[in-house]
């Protein structure tokens, strides 16, 4: 399914992977529904929506209302038309050990993370099913498969999209639904959560090395919404963390136990008490989609190079090994 013309609903619009995404989106063809909860950085995004010639509908909304994101889904039918595609990328986290995380942390953070997803994917369905038409992408990640030191919060609410999504996929083919629901699995990645994500750390967080920039989410955010697969898994670091994961765990739980809290914290000083997050409100300004980190991030991906052109290079693959079996049955009559 080709972008061009249709009418795609992002929630996490406004900053980081989901303002890459509106604009991939965008310079595809599609017409955008944005929603987050600053409504300053949605008008921002929706300009550049419209400036690639595009349609946009900005409609507020915490994803952890589910009645506001209902009302975000009508507002963006009432203006742009039906929703094609719909992609869940808001979430929010707490970096933290499990027991510095106070209970109305954890709770936030599901309600964002893991109820934000559900809420926009029942808007979804609530549309899509009688249609029997449709494309849902949730944004996951390799932390839904391996949980990492510091961010229980995160890895508990990813690991129970991925849950709801098995189920929903075994209900849509036992009702002979054409709705379609692919889980997009991304690497660390360079966005501005970093620099507001709530934190007990005295140092700067950052993303697991090696990090993505944005675009590379995007690109295969907006390809799942054209070729929606089960899962696809971005960056080779998604693919070892969750290959890891199956065949030792007791030794990813030792390797990350010595390594990753390290790797989750620059050398800059912070006070951690006085660092505003967007835990429970935005920040204010429009930081865009990239975060602090551009100088590390990578641009492109050869994995997802490979996963997006998997059927191309299996035939070309296949052409190689018939033009090889000629060669030897040539060699061997001679």
């Amino acid at each position: 399914m080709a972008l061009e013309g249709k009418v795609v609903a992002v929630t996490g619009a406004s900053a980081g992977i989901g303002r890459a995404t509106v604009r991939e989106l965008a310079a595809r063809g599609a017409d955008v529904g944005l929603i987050a909860r600053g409504e300053e950085r949605l008008n921002a995004a929706a300009e550049e929506v419209r400036r690639a010639g595009r349609r946009a509908c900005v409609a507020p909304a915490d994803v952890a209302d589910a009645e506001a994101v209902e009302a975000a889904a009508a507002r963006i039918e009432a203006e742009l038309g039906p929703i094609d595609v719909w992609i869940n990328v808001a979430m929010t986290a707490v970096l933290a050990e499990l027991w510095e995380c106070t209970p109305e942390e954890m709770k936030r953070v599901t309600e964002v993370t893991y109820l934000g997803s559900i809420h926009g994917i029942q808007a979804a369905l609530r549309r899509f099913r009688g249609r029997d038409r449709g494309v849902i992408v949730q944004v996951g990640s390799a932390l839904s498969r391996r949980g990492i030191p510091l961010q229980a919060s995160y890895c508990g609410s990813k690991h129970a999209i991925k849950g709801a999504l098995d189920s929903l996929r075994a209900e849509l083919i036992h009702e002979g639904s054409n709705v379609k629901v692919a889980l997009v699995q991304l690497p660390g990645v360079n966005t501005p959560q970093f620099d507001w994500v709530r934190t007990r750390l005295h140092h700067h967080p950052e993303p697991v090395p090696p990090i993505y920039q944005p675009e590379v989410a995007a690109r295969a955010i907006a390809w799942a919404a054209e070729h929606p697969r089960r899962e696809i898994w971005v960056g080779f670091p998604t693919v070892y963390t969750i290959v890891g994961e199956r065949v030792a765990s007791g030794f990813m739980d030792r390797y990350l136990g010595r390594t990753n809290i390290k790797a989750q914290q620059t050398q800059k000083d912070i006070d951690p008490a006085e660092r505003p997050d967007n835990l429970f409100g935005p920040p204010p300004g429009d930081p865009g989609a990239h975060g602090a980190f551009g100088d590390q991030a990578h641009p492109r991906s050869p994995q997802l190079w490979m996963v997006m052109h998997k059927r191309a290079l299996a035939v070309a693959a296949a052409a190689v090994g018939a033009g090889a079996v000629q060669a030897l049955r040539a060699r061997s009559q001679r």
